[in-house]
């Protein structure tokens, strides 16, 4: 025991020596990463051949514009378009008021929320560990993102000029390690109005949520050190390279953003990302670990689910930032995600319990709470892309499929997925990324319509997703999505799961999990009445 003790502390210390160095190289360089120009339009063809193409003009402050071009610039800004190619992109006020009110909603849904929720479906002698675990990934999970996540999930120089390659499709690059060029001015390959700063954090927040879910399948049965080192190798091998692969501007499956994206697929907020990864890891992280003690013979019920209830709707609440916070400003699909996730999760609420009272003869206060849950979830890659009657389609399908993998299905195959995690998160995220294909609406989404000349094509037109949209095609590109998701999740956590068994070790004894971990990982309770 004190061997594996020691082995985290040099862990936390290697991390802390992290910390450190980065701080230190962060400022001996000068900061070479400012934001690009918007591209500006194509010129127009000229009749004479040998006539001197029009050189594309330098973009300055504003307050030098011309009275036409700040007026244009203030349009853009209104509409969340892009600004006119003579004026340097700054953030704007509104937009950027919205991103940070959703990054905070976001950190909102891990703490205190799903803290709260999780920590009310465990016994009390666990209470403690669920808090311990949402608090600790958060911390390490912003350090991680600091020194590396960021750039090599929105960094963009693994993919040189001359085209893509196959690391600049897994990852995005090295020229924002440590934050280095993160400052207030926009990263246009993401926003032209919101500030780098703003959008990381943004970012940072799906980035911590995404591996607290996974421990819910693992609860009152998983070492707080194995939890913790199973975050930093999960977030390299795992998060940090499927982000890229989905959201990353030169990533190998974001058909909204990246004309040369292989996979033309769409998640708008994270159906593959965070869901489908948390989901899947979470199943094979629970059969290695194996069951509870006692599982399936003594009663562990939810010790509170007042708890549990308190946590569902500050999950709710703070999803709002998490979907609508998507669309990356305070614009007409933010509100349209805004309202299909509102719709969805209210169906899901209505559905679930519904079928609790037609098969059980009662419906259940944790019925209404993971109905609620799952339609976040299954709308989360759908919320700006689907049409209100989309998202009550999608509420059905939360409310009923979730519920079968959770009632019959575990029931079957007789596995300890102690808080449902993989059911509602894994199978949740599935059924949205595949319904997204289904029930797409590009009316309600400029993105994915076509751009007139004599603008440049968009993204979605070049990589084929607009002709997928049209040919009613694009399911199967949300399949390879989902079939390359699975396999990174699986693969990646039978990797991690066997080194921390080998090393550290994953379990606590049998004695102190009789227990309860909050004693034995914490030497505190949570309840002393």
């Amino acid at each position: 025991m004190k061997i594996k003790q020691k082995s985290m502390i040099r862990l936390l210390a290697a991390v802390a020596t992290l910390a450190m160095f980065g701080a230190v190289t962060s400022t001996l360089h000068a900061d070479t990463n400012a934001p690009a120009p918007a591209a500006s339009p194509a010129p127009a063809a000229t009749p004479a051949a040998s006539a001197t193409p029009t050189p594309a003009p330098t973009p300055g402050p504003f307050a030098k514009a011309s009275v036409a071009d700040q007026i244009a610039f203030l349009e853009a800004a209104h509409s969340n378009g892009a600004p006119p190619p003579t004026i340097t992109p700054e953030s704007d006020p509104g937009h950027n008021a919205w991103m940070m009110v959703s990054s905070a909603f976001v950190l909102m849904m891990t703490l205190p929320g799903l803290a709260l929720f999780y920590g009310g479906l465990v016994r009390s002698k666990n209470v403690l560990s669920i808090i311990a675990m949402c608090f600790g990934i958060t911390a390490l999970v912003a350090l991680l993102w600091w020194a590396f996540g960021y750039s090599l999930v929105f960094g963009a120089n693994f993919t040189p000029a001359s085209g893509p390659t196959t690391l600049g499709y897994l990852f995005g690059g090295t020229e924002n390690f440590f934050f280095k060029g993160v400052d207030s001015n926009p990263n246009t390959n993401y926003a032209y109005w919101v500030s780098q700063n703003v959008y990381s954090i943004f970012q940072l927040t799906f980035a911590i949520i995404t591996p607290a879910l996974i421990f819910g399948s693992t609860a009152e049965r998983l070492k707080f050190s194995a939890v913790m080192a199973f975050v930093f190798l999960w977030m390299f091998l795992v998060y940090f390279p499927l982000a890229h692969m989905v959201w990353g501007s030169t990533g190998l499956m974001n058909g909204v953003w990246n004309a040369a994206a292989k996979i033309p697929a769409i998640d708008f907020a994270g159906g593959t990302v965070v869901h489908m990864s948390s989901g899947w890891t979470a199943l094979i992280l629970a059969l290695i670990l194996g069951k509870r003690i006692g599982h399936g013979k003594e009663n562990m019920a939810p010790h509170s689910l007042v708890l549990t209830f308190i946590g569902t709707a500050l999950l709710w609440v703070g999803w709002y930032g998490f979907n609508a916070g998507s669309a990356v400003a305070a614009d007409v699909i933010a509100a349209n995600a805004f309202t299909t996730t509102t719709l969805a999760t209210a169906i899901g609420a209505l559905v679930w319990p519904l079928w609790e009272w037609i098969f059980k003869g009662k419906p259940t206060i944790l019925g209404f709470c993971s109905g609620a849950v799952a339609g976040l979830v299954v709308i989360t890659p759908a919320c700006g892309f689907v049409n209100p009657t989309g998202a009550v389609i999608i509420g059905v399908i939360a409310g009923t499929i979730p519920l079968i993998m959770v009632t019959v299905v575990k029931g079957i195959f007789k596995y300890d997925d102690a808080l449902d995690t993989f059911g509602v998160h894994g199978i949740g995220g599935t059924c949205g990324a595949i319904a997204t294909g289904l029930l797409v609406d590009p009316n309600v989404n400029g993105n994915l319509q076509a751009v007139a000349a004599p603008g440049s094509p968009n993204p979605a037109m070049q990589n084929g997703l607009i002709a997928a949209i049209s040919s009613h095609s694009l399911v199967l590109a949300q399949l390879k999505a989902v079939g390359i998701t699975i396999v990174l999740a699986v693969v990646g956590t039978f990797i991690i799961t066997y080194v921390i068994k080998f090393t550290i070790g994953l379990r606590p004894t049998p004695e102190a999990e009789e227990q309860g971990l909050d004693i034995t990982d914490h030497g505190e309770e949570g309840y002393n009445l």
